[in-house]
């Protein structure tokens, strides 16, 4: 298998990740979700994602699809599209599948991953967490996580337009 196969074969639909979620839970394995539009890859979310790899023994990330982008950002986003953010996502080593929603929130596909650990960054209380009344209620943890300070997708978008 190639490479680019390898992470091609990351990045799954809500019905084809079901197939590996069989199998990491069978392997015993503690799977870890976390979301985000992820439009331009910086130090900020591979400090963040690692953190939340560190976790569990499988890590999901949930990308906003284009639309749901332009939704809850701007019009003008997302800078990079879907494809394009997914691939670069399962790239890293430390991702076990990508899969995408078009959704404003990804509650349903927390509905069908049914995570051991859900992870978002510390601007967020547990609370207010979408999908964390799912995790909570099977046992579940909440996690959230600091963000290196300094880093944002807006601040380098600003950068550039001087």
């Amino acid at each position: 298998m190639t490479q680019l196969e390898i992470i091609n074969s990351k990045i799954h639909t809500t019905e084809s990740i079901k197939h590996w979620l069989n199998i990491w839970r069978f392997k015993g394995q503690k799977i870890v979700f976390t979301n985000g539009c992820f439009d331009i890859l910086h130090q900020g979310h591979v400090d963040y994602l690692s953190k939340a790899a560190d976790l569990g023994d499988v890590l999901i990330i949930g990308v906003n699809t284009d639309s749901s982008v332009r939704t809850i950002k701007d019009p003008n986003r997302p800078i990079n599209d879907e494809h394009s953010r997914a691939m670069i996502l399962a790239a890293m080593h430390f991702t076990s599948a990508v899969t995408l929603f078009d959704e404003k929130t990804p509650y349903d596909l927390i509905k069908i991953i049914q995570p051991d650990v859900l992870v978002k960054g510390a601007d967020y209380k547990v609370e207010d967490i979408v999908g964390a009344d799912i995790v909570l209620a099977k046992g579940g943890q909440v996690i959230t996580i600091e963000f290196l300070p300094g880093y944002s997708t807006t601040n380098i978008i600003n950068k550039i337009k001087g």
